[in-house]
């Protein structure tokens, strides 16, 4: 197994507001915790900007046109959602680390090479890692296919997933758990069976959606897999929730690749939301999907940082999650504390809206 961090110096210059939860500084706790791990000997890995081409898998022609038309200068797009004059460059780079990570875990794109030129796609190369973390901002779950909103311009995970099936993958998983639910990531394959999207996120909450009855449309029937959960839920309560519901629809679904929108805020410092989580509960969770990737496809995963605003917290997850993913740290101490309520309650109302779809 091999590992890469891929980020870059330009993420703190998208800069909201003074005040905005969003704020540069989240851009320099990733620089230090992807420093120290190329202090190690690790490999840090700098992103290519997305293509025109590769945006246009999940988001729509003139919202594209309108996110480019923010170039070079400060706009409010929604309530909580805004530019800089260096956004729109920084926001391609964003959704560039996540294709530099299907680059090199899954290797070429399947088109012909002179189609690829026309495209303005990277040039041909082999598989070279197993392995990914994208250290990113703007975060990208909340951004839907013609809509930003969330502190989020492009999808990045999104980006990802529709890259990873240009590549010849034939199904991803995108395993969300950011406090928030992905909206965007959601609407964007509701209707699609090749990718299966897990969250586990506070509901009620923002963006209001997440219900358990949300679970696809069409063909994507029983591919949405939303599991709602209270404030208050704790890392035994994840743990219990991953035990039954993600783990095994994970496994039944059996992906080419796993995709993990990785926000840090359901972190019980965080400022945003209302849950108990700890560094040691996003390991658990993160071991639990290195050890599925590892059965089910080869060890490939990639992660892309979404929310996490307490720069304390956000640094040890960040800290912890890397060392479980590069196999630093494989066998940490087991979480058996038994789970609340909350999670009881939230586990069986997934099971009853997923009956018909899956054995759990």
């Amino acid at each position: 197994m091999s590992f890469a961090i891929i980020t870059s110096d330009r993420f703190v210059e998208h800069a909201p507001p003074a005040g905005h939860s969003e704020r540069p500084q989240r851009a320099e706790v990733m620089r230090k915790v992807a420093e120290a791990w190329r202090s190690r000997g690790g490999t840090l890995l700098e992103p290519r900007p997305a293509t025109h081409h590769e945006l246009s898998q999940v988001h729509d022609q003139r919202y594209l046109e309108a996110i480019a038309g923010t170039a070079g200068r400060a706009v409010r797009l929604d309530p909580d959602t805004y530019t800089s004059p260096e956004s729109h460059d920084v926001a391609l780079l964003a959704a560039g680390a996540t294709l530099t990570a299907i680059d090199r875990i899954l290797g070429s794109p399947v088109v012909h090479p002179s189609a690829a030129a026309a495209l303005g796609a990277p040039a041909a190369r082999t598989p070279e890692i197993t392995r990914a973390f994208a250290f990113v901002r703007p975060p990208g779950h909340h951004a839907e296919r013609d809509r930003a909103m969330g502190f989020c311009l492009y999808n990045n995970a999104a980006i990802a997933a529709a890259g990873a099936l240009q590549r010849g993958a034939g199904r991803v998983a995108v395993v969300d758990f950011d406090v928030h639910h992905g909206n965007g990531t959601q609407w964007i394959f509701y209707d699609d069976p090749r990718v299966l999207y897990v969250s586990t996120h506070q509901f009620p909450f923002y963006p209001g959606t997440g219900d358990a009855t949300q679970v696809g449309r069409g063909k994507g029937l029983g591919f949405t897999l939303n599991v709602p959960l209270e404030a208050g839920c704790t890392d035994a309560d994840y743990v219990a929730v991953w035990r039954a519901l993600v783990t095994p629809v994970l496994e039944q679904f059996g992906p080419d690749l796993i995709i993990v929108s990785a926000g840090f805020d359901a972190h019980e410092r965080d400022p945003l939301a209302g849950m108990r989580m700890t560094a040691r509960g996003y390991a658990a969770l993160t071991a639990d999907l290195c050890r599925v990737s590892d059965r089910l496809c080869r060890g490939r995963l990639v992660l892309v940082t979404e929310g996490g605003y307490d720069l304390s917290a956000l640094t040890e997850c960040l800290e912890l999650t890397v060392a479980v993913v590069a196999g630093e740290k494989p066998a940490l101490p087991p979480i058996n504390d038994p789970p609340s309520r909350r999670a009881t309650d939230a586990i069986a109302k997934v099971r009853a809206a997923h009956a018909p779809y899956w054995r759990l």
